[in-house]
């Protein structure tokens, strides 16, 4: 139950949160450096709020830092809801997570994204980004697992790391 959440919760929560968005950054940047997958989250969520190449990659670190901080209280909050929480209880909830991301926001992601170009329209001289295409595999054929392995990942961290009493 989230009212039962003490201080001591909110840090834990804030605490792993922190840990587990590092880890899945790392593993999603580290994956675009070895080759593995041509999408990086922080850039695209920096070309959110700027055209400027440079600055879309801070923005996009501290924009994607921030969702995943706040994505570990919605784990937190399914894990004291269920009353329990484990590395296998939250590998599942990234596995759900990582296929919706996939599945529901990259695609959506060209209609909401003021500088993504559509698999209809195409490239224009404000909207120059490529779209993901299906389950991202325009950025890669190993795109989707790497995606969500890194959110199976992310999860497992936190189910493992987050006390539920």
């Amino acid at each position: 139950m989230i009212g039962a959440v003490h201080l001591t919760g909110l840090w834990q929560i804030v605490f792993w949160g922190i840990i587990a968005t590092a880890v899945m950054t790392t593993l999603l940047e580290g994956a675009q450096l070895l080759g593995f997958s041509r999408m990086s989250l922080r850039f695209l969520f920096g070309t959110f709020v700027t055209d400027r190449r440079d600055r879309a990659m801070v923005y996009g670190f501290l924009l994607y830092s921030a969702g995943g901080l706040l994505f570990a209280f919605f784990y937190a909050a399914g894990f004291y809801t269920v009353g329990i929480s484990s590395w296998w209880l939250g590998t599942i909830m990234g596995l759900f997570h990582g296929l919706f991301l996939i599945t529901v926001f990259l695609p959506l992601l060209p209609h909401i994204h003021p500088r993504m170009a559509t698999e209809y329209d195409g490239p224009t001289s404000h909207r120059r980004l490529e779209p993901p295409g299906p389950f991202g595999t325009h950025y890669g054929r190993r795109t989707p697992f790497v995606t969500v392995l890194s959110q199976m990942v992310f999860g497992l961290i936190l189910g493992a790391a987050i006390a539920v009493h």
